[in-house]
């Protein structure tokens, strides 16, 4: 009973986190907000609504290694399964902008920012709202960026508005999103009291792959299109919202206690993902074959905590 509540609550947080993006975006073009401030909102923050949800709910109900996981685990996922699946599923892949440059040293930062912060055991208030000030300087960059990818984003044309309908929308999908983390943490923890898991685990793997499914349908339907900037674009700013926003609210509400000794692998393996992804970003090696590294980082992960269960 334990998954299939997981698998529902999983749901619900994937629906009403597209409902809200959907609705904000059109109640916030009505407002006359401008457009380019819209789609840098949705492409850094919209596709990491759903692990947000879920770290602040494990937080609130003092699970903080599934606060955590779920973010580690959601940020090696964007990399090693939806990134090489875009380089897999993409004929050609050209992006016109230098996410090397541009990109790359956002990316990485926090990461480093993050592994510094819990060397001490924990993430205080002051340590999440350092990842969050870091966070808006991200979205501060973007939006002095003439070129950022962000105006990709807005795909939404014009339809009829009103004030009741959307209001109702946003409400409704703010309900979904309190549910469904509320029921996704529950019923992870005890399918890992279930199971003899811990709470990471099910955090860094179960939890994780779940709210990623935004990121890889969006990734591989950009990818599919042609829209190779939207593609990279989109993953580089999902980890930064992983890192910075999801762990930093978590963070907020209750500090966060975590041993890094004991989850130095997935930590490692978070770095040498990101590592990969800078050096691919600075060659311009968005090939097949960087799918297939990718890949066997991937099934480095997953073995590593497969055989922890």
């Amino acid at each position: 009973m334990d998954f299939v509540i997981f698998i529902l609550s999983l749901g619900a947080l994937i629906w009403g986190s597209d409902l809200l993006v959907t609705q904000s975006e059109r109640l916030a073009l009505r407002v006359h907000t401008p457009q380019q401030l819209v789609g840098v909102m949705l492409v850094a923050l919209g596709t990491s609504l759903p692990e947000m949800a879920v770290s602040m709910a494990a937080s609130i109900y003092t699970k903080p290694q599934i606060a955590i996981s779920n973010a580690i685990g959601s940020t090696i996922f964007n990399i090693t399964l939806i990134l090489a699946s875009v380089f897999l599923v993409s004929k050609e892949l050209k992006p016109k902008r230098d996410f090397f440059t541009k990109d790359s040293i956002w990316m990485l930062a926090p990461i480093l920012i993050f592994i510094l912060m819990i060397s001490d055991g924990i993430v205080s208030r002051f340590d999440a709202a350092l990842l969050l000030f870091f966070m808006g300087a991200y979205i501060y960059f973007l939006m002095q960026d003439s070129n950022t990818i962000a105006q990709e984003a807005l795909t939404l044309t014009p339809q009829p508005f009103g004030w009741i309908k959307t209001i109702s929308m946003i409400f409704s999908a703010l309900v979904l999103l309190v549910l469904g983390a509320y029921f996704t943490v529950e019923s992870a923890s005890d399918i890992a009291t279930g199971f003899g898991m811990s709470d990471w685990t099910v955090g860094v793997l179960m939890v994780a792959l779940g709210t990623s499914l935004p990121e890889l349908i969006i990734g591989i339907s950009a990818a599919m299109k042609g829209k190779a900037d939207m593609a990279i674009g989109g993953i580089i700013a999902s980890n930064m919202a992983n890192i910075t926003v999801v762990i930093g609210m978590a963070g907020l509400i209750s500090p966060l206690k975590l041993d890094s000794i004991t989850y130095l692998f997935d930590i490692e393996i978070l770095v040498g993902a990101t590592l990969i992804l800078v050096f691919i970003t600075a060659n311009k090696l968005y090939t097949k074959v960087a799918g297939m590294i990718l890949l066997v980082l991937l099934g480095l992960f997953l073995d590593h905590t497969l055989r922890g269960l």
